[in-house]
């Protein structure tokens, strides 16, 4: 069995505390709620990584993390 080093994404559920401390979608610019699913996503936005809506984002498995939808679209338009 061979073993591989595979990266896995950061995914996590928005609970009270995340609720309170993160207050909307920096993509969609929508709020969360509670129970939502976000990742933490690279995005179009100036710094680091932010937590966005599992649905405002792509996987991409060449650089193993996840990217804001949009941002993907305007690389590949650039490819």
């Amino acid at each position: 069995m061979k073993v591989q080093n595979i990266r896995t994404p950061v995914k996590n559920i928005i609970d009270r505390e995340a609720l309170m401390q993160l207050k909307r979608c920096a993509a969609c610019g929508n709020p969360f709620n509670l129970g939502e699913t976000v990742v933490l996503a690279c995005g179009g936005w100036e710094g680091p990584p932010k937590w966005i809506h599992e649905n405002e984002a792509l996987f991409d498995e060449k650089i193993g993390s996840y990217i804001e939808r949009n941002c993907l679209k305007a690389r590949q338009i650039n490819d």
